[in-house]
């Protein structure tokens, strides 16, 4: 059986910042994290753009809605004081 201990940790890190260099590491963690996420969300079938998309699109509406009924209150009973 093949554990990893802190040693074989150490040697991983410090070739990944050898061949990255400490600038492009954050940059490489973004592209890993997000190819990660992309999978899952593929794996799931469901896209996150059109979740994201149906979100906004029921907040609008939410908004939307109550804006029309202050305004309504407005036309009936006269602006409110701030």
């Amino acid at each position: 059986m093949m554990g990893l201990g802190m040693p074989e940790l150490l040697i991983i890190i410090l070739i990944i910042v050898v061949l990255f260099g400490a600038r492009r590491i954050p940059e490489v963690a973004k592209g890993l994290g997000e190819g990660i996420r992309h999978f899952k969300t593929g794996m799931r079938g469901d896209e996150p753009r059109e979740l994201d998309d149906r979100k906004y699109r029921d907040d609008d509406r939410k908004y939307r809605e109550e804006d029309r009924v202050r305004r309504d209150d407005e036309r009936r009973e006269g602006p409110r004081p701030a």
